[in-house]
């Protein structure tokens, strides 16, 4: 059985841009993770050392954004994958950033960046 796990809108600061504003003030950005993965023990035993632990990525991902700077959504989008990759039930997942306000007249600018797990 394949499960869908969604993390939305996971609202963090972080110093990212590269004009000289964006790296003394951080600002807002929005985090959305979409995992896909074999859920087929965890549905079988109801156990949760079967499941997709979302909650110690969450953590990983909130060190992960806080900690660092970025000077494009794109580095921070690649940081995320590589914090999901090590994930053996994971078999696709995708992340969107939005960074609010980033165009004027325009609520947001997105990056979208996408995992699938290679069969061996």
């Amino acid at each position: 059985m394949i499960a869908i796990i969604q993390i939305k809108n996971l609202r963090l600061r972080t110093f990212i841009g590269f004009n000289e504003e964006e790296r003394i003030k951080k600002q807002d950005v929005i985090i959305n993770i979409t995992l896909n993965y074999d859920a087929t023990a965890a549905a079988q035993t109801d156990n949760v050392d079967d499941a997709c632990n979302y909650k110690v990525l969450t953590k990983q991902v909130i060190e992960r954004v806080e900690s660092q700077s970025f000077n494009l959504l794109e580095k921070m989008a690649a940081d995320i994958i590589d914090l999901i990759r090590p994930l053996d039930e994971v078999l696709q997942a995708e992340v969107e950033i939005d960074k609010p306000h980033a165009l004027r007249f325009a609520d947001s600018v997105s990056v979208r960046a996408g995992y699938h797990k290679r069969k061996s």
